[in-house]
């Protein structure tokens, strides 16, 4: 085999051992021109190629007049010229056994049915000659790691330490290129930066994968807009966890209206951003929201002790700093339990009525008498065991006041050497601070930032991540029914199946007729609820189709009356399978539970309060159909409205591991049947403590 085609096409794309620069230019700020002072800024050491067809040479280096004139067998050419020139300039680098285009030119599927299609032909004619592609439209990459920089912005040299580095993948250039600054300004490696843009033969998931195999990347960090191979994406993501390499993912899009559906709850609360974020933090990715946590988050991981489960102890000397960070993190769900008993006994005994031993705890005034309180406090916090971080929020004003607080905490740090990770978030934000104690506090493996906010708005992320459950997504479930029958199946068939599986429903029966119907009350026990059944017929108290609270045959009969009345005046056409009569059930708090198989990202489990709270709040968490059902109730207490079922105003605490197992039976059941679109349990009546939970409605939806 010819030499450079033993290396995968990536590998000689990323790791190019001869490069050709087509568009090469002497022009200050051209695209060829930035490309041609990065290769030499880089000292790169393989033979490097320029062509340009109205020149003879640049600076002295010799010119190709066209990409057909090429060495067979280059690894990587760089595409600096218009889109309109690159199709013709990919059939000559395929003619010449090119491993690898990065092709900055725009006017391609972004602009528009013209450019689909030439991008079309593009990954057509990469495809066929086993050429990866990089772009078009993209800023191109940057390899630290063997001193490649194959793009036009300016790039400095920084070879990556023993320690290695943040890899960046982006669809985004500009996304790319802000992340890169904002690591290298916080004194971090950077491996690779990877910009993708259109993304016409070659994606995230194809860099990524390549990546993964660096012994000099650490962490990845991730901006992805669109996922084009969901499925391959978790695949990589759990690889990656199996190698303690972190993804950090940011996927713009959180606001974009929830995918529509006719027949569910599910679909409507259930939104895409939501999906995707249950799929892929179940596989082991760290989903942020900001651009702000996409850094943090990853300057964490790679410079500090890997965070652990427990709460968040945070010192400060401020009492009202105090008050707004128990607000903030009870916003953001951030955990800052009390010390315990031992703790508090050693921190009460430092400044004796001075420094109350609380969390977050403030050290007052007496921190400016007495700096070494800062030291003094964090040891019993330490020792604790109930912590997963420390955050040192201080009023840092000036140079001065910055060396006299912070040095007893570089002092600390060096004598107790935690295995946590601890933060310095000042308060001042951008109160001048000597740069030898910022780099002081990097050296020993503290992150500085300067909002308390960001520091803990990173420090959430990671604490969810940290509380994941143990074990591995479950590869297949085993069927547990036969194939179900395609569309929607109304309340009586979605019982009959989900019924015998363990989820409980009502006891009730279906009835064709006014004497059917008699039987069935007698059967079920009166109070009875009277429900039309058709697979046309979804949404029943919409057309009149539910009648409640019958207490005995007279209003039984009365009430069979009244709802075909109702539905022949709101669906004159409707066809019913018959009438649901069902035992009433007694009032208790309403939850919804669905499940959806996504085309994309696979099962999900949503679940939410009902009622009102569904309908208006949208108060749902969307999670993976394969959770215990241990893992589901705290799930369930993350609601908003949670302390409906923790004995709100005096009521009894709720039976939540109750409505959890019929979550998890839910969610194992639509892992089992892929054909299945969506499944609706709505409500599902929760009781006291002990006492159960019941689904008074259910709706399969089979694709």
């Amino acid at each position: 085999m010819n030499e450079p085609q033993a290396r995968s096409a990536i590998a000689r794309l990323l790791r190019p051992r001869s490069l050709a620069i087509i568009g090469a230019s002497p022009t200050p700020g051209s695209l060829g021109g930035g490309v041609m002072g990065n290769v030499a800024r880089f000292g790169f050491k393989g033979d490097v190629h320029l062509v340009n067809p109205t020149r003879k040479e640049i600076d002295g280096r010799p010119c190709l007049a066209s990409p057909k004139d090429l060495p067979f067998g280059v690894d990587c050419a760089v595409l600096a010229i218009p889109g309109k020139a690159v199709l013709e300039t990919a059939r000559a680098c395929a003619g010449r056994g090119v491993g690898g285009l990065i092709i900055f030119g725009a006017g391609f599927a972004e602009a528009g049915e013209e450019g689909k299609a030439a991008q079309a032909e593009l990954a057509q004619i990469a495809r066929e000659a086993g050429m990866a592609v990089e772009g078009p439209n993209c800023l191109g990459m940057v390899n630290y790691v063997d001193g490649v920089a194959l793009t036009f912005g300016i790039a400095q040299p920084r070879p990556v330490g023993p320690r290695g580095g943040l890899a960046i993948v982006s669809q985004s250039g500009a996304m790319a290129t802000v992340l890169r600054a904002a690591i290298h300004a916080r004194d971090i490696d950077t491996s690779f930066t990877v910009s993708t843009g259109n993304e016409a033969l070659n994606g995230v998931e194809d860099f990524l994968e390549f990546i993964l195999e660096d012994e000099a990347t650490r962490v990845i960090a991730l901006v992805v807009e669109q996922m084009r191979a969901p499925a391959r994406f978790l695949e990589l993501a759990r690889r990656a966890q199996a190698m303690c390499k972190p993804l950090v993912l940011l996927h713009p899009g959180r606001g974009a209206a929830a995918r529509e559906s006719a027949q569910t709850h599910t679909g409507a609360l259930a939104g895409d951003w939501e999906v995707m974020r249950a799929a892929t933090s179940r596989a082991g990715a760290i989903v942020v929201s900001t651009l702000e946590e996409l850094i943090d988050v990853s300057e964490m991981l790679l410079r500090c002790p890997a965070m652990g489960p427990g709460g968040i102890a945070m010192i400060t000397d401020s009492g009202a700093f105090k008050g707004m960070t128990l607000d903030y993190c009870e916003d953001i769900g951030l955990s800052l339990p009390q010390p315990s008993t031992a703790a508090a006994d050693v921190i009460g005994a430092i400044a004796p009525g001075l420094v109350l031993p609380t969390n977050p705890l403030d050290l007052t005034a007496q921190a400016l008498v007495d700096p070494d309180l800062y030291r003094k406090t964090m040891g019993p916090l330490l020792a604790d065991g109930g912590y997963a971080a420390i955050v040192f929020g201080v009023i840092i004003s000036s140079p001065l006041m910055a060396r006299r607080k912070n040095e007893p905490i570089l002092a600390a740090m060096r004598e107790f050497k935690p295995n946590m990770p601890v933060i310095l978030a000042m308060l001042g934000d951008e109160a001048e601070v000597p740069p030898d104690l910022i780099a002081d506090f990097r050296a020993l493996g503290v992150p500085f930032i300067r909002s308390p906010e960001r520091a803990l708005r990173a420090l959430a992320c990671l604490a969810e991540a940290a509380a994941r459950p143990a074990t591995p997504v479950a590869a297949k479930v085993e069927r547990k029914s036969a194939a179900l029958p395609s569309g929607v199946l109304p309340e009586y068939r979605s019982k009959q199946i989900l019924a015998p599986l363990g989820v409980p429903v009502s006891a009730g029966s279906l009835a064709t007729s006014l004497e059917t119907a008699i039987v069935a009350a007698r059967r079920a026990g009166y109070p009875v609820a009277l429900k039309a059944q058709s697979a046309s017929l979804s949404h029943k108290s919409d057309a009149g189709g539910v009648v409640l609270g019958l207490g005995d045959e007279a209003q039984l009969a009365e009430g069979w009356t009244k709802l075909f009345a109702n539905l022949a005046h709101a669906r004159p056409d409707l066809e019913i399978d018959g009438v649901l009569v069902e035992a009433m059930a007694p009032r208790g708090v309403e939850l919804i539970i669905g499940a959806r198989n996504d085309p994309e990202w696979g099962a999900v489990l949503m679940i939410g309060l009902g009622g009102v709270f569904a309908e208006a709040l949208k108060d749902a968490r969307v999670v993976a159909a394969d959770l215990s059902a241990e893992s589901i109730v705290g799930e369930i207490m993350k609601l908003k409205g949670a302390a409906m079922l923790s004995g709100f105003r005096g009521a009894p605490p709720c039976d939540v591991p109750a409505a959890a197992r019929i979550a998890a039976t839910l969610g194992a059941f639509v892992q089992a049947h892929p054909e299945i679109a969506e499944v609706d349990l709505n409500p599902v009546v929760v009781y006291e403590q002990g006492k159960g939970a019941l689904a008074l409605d259910a709706l399969i939806y089979v694709r």
